[in-house]
């Protein structure tokens, strides 16, 4: 961009291209770069600047585990290899701005696993900031619809409140958590993530001791749903969730904790432990009027223990 002003300058009042495609690029290499550089040490310090948002939380919480336990650092290390990477790179004004990378992952490799693409969102907020990974998605490349994309071929990005979507992203948080806790609104196609889930809480049971479940919305700040437009309408959309997991003992008994958990623990577990995990979910949402039978489809749940109160 050319400059007239500060403003110009920054782009705050033009609609541009959220990055170059180098810049892209090299945001994708500086956050695998932190990341391995995390992975072996087990020290969140060291990637604490290229994640956020739920990406962000899951790691650091998920670091501070493991060093807590590893105090040496990580025996098995094997460094994430991020290759192959397209970037949709939408337009916008202002701050922040984001894009998408989608990768191939080392993670497949010699196992026999299906092939998985890695979807990571990175944000920037300001023209002196970084860019940082805020959510992370693995799929198969057969789920990812196609993207619809402008004039210039670039991504189209979907607004929070979009009223042209069956479920706006900046409700997706809210209908989710609340389909958890009572099964309304019906709006989520079956799954693992789910009606599955539903099922396997309402059916954990013990001997001598009782579950409770809270799910609350997370979509404040860097946790806000990001999404794309889809060739048909609909939209790809990454949003966030709070989970809590509430395990009571009967007189006489103890919940069992074990090692990740102690390492995020606070208080002392007598009777009751409480886990507190932070999830992302990169889900297709289609355009309202698609069909009676079209609902919000979970194609990735990403969750991770972030804290444990003992009382």
């Amino acid at each position: 961009m050319t400059a007239s002003g500060c403003v110009t300058v920054h782009g705050e009042l033009e609609v541009v291209p959220a990055a170059t495609k180098s810049e892209a690029a090299k945001a994708l290499s500086d956050f695998t770069a932190a990341y391995n550089a995390a992975d072996k040490a087990y020290d969140p310090a060291l990637d604490a600047d290229r994640v956020t948002g739920a990406l962000g939380a899951i790691n650091q919480a998920g670091l501070r585990a493991r060093q807590k336990n590893n105090p040496d650092g990580n025996a098995n290390h094997r460094p994430l290899e991020l290759t192959d990477a397209t970037y949709l790179i939408p337009k916008k004004a202002g701050w922040p701005r984001w894009f998408l990378a989608n990768t191939d992952s080392n993670r497949d490799q010699d196992s026999g696993k299906q092939d998985t693409s890695w979807l990571i969102a990175f944000v920037r907020t300001g023209p002196e900031a970084v860019w940082k990974a805020s959510y992370l998605a693995v799929v198969t490349p057969s789920e990812l619809p196609a993207f619809a994309k402008d004039t210039d071929g670039r991504a189209r990005p979907v607004t929070a409140d979009s009223a042209e979507l069956f479920v706006a992203p900046e409700d997706l948080g809210t209908s989710y958590t609340q389909y958890l806790q009572k099964g309304t609104p019906d709006v989520f196609a079956p799954g693992v993530a789910t009606s599955a889930w539903r099922v396997e809480r309402r059916n954990s049971r013990r001997a001598g001791f009782s579950f409770q479940f809270i799910d609350q919305p997370l979509d404040g700040g860097t946790f806000g749903p990001l999404g794309l437009e889809t060739e048909d309408g609909g939209a790809l959309v990454f949003f966030s969730s709070k989970h809590f997991e509430q395990q009571t003992a009967a007189k006489g008994l103890r919940p069992p904790v074990n090692a990740d958990v102690q390492a995020l623990l606070t208080g002392e577990v007598k009777t009751t432990l409480t886990k507190e995990r932070v999830s992302s979910q990169l889900v297709y949402v289609p355009k309202k009027g698609a069909g009676n039978r079209t609902k919000v489809i979970v194609l990735n749940r990403l969750p991770g223990l972030t804290a444990a109160k003992g009382s």
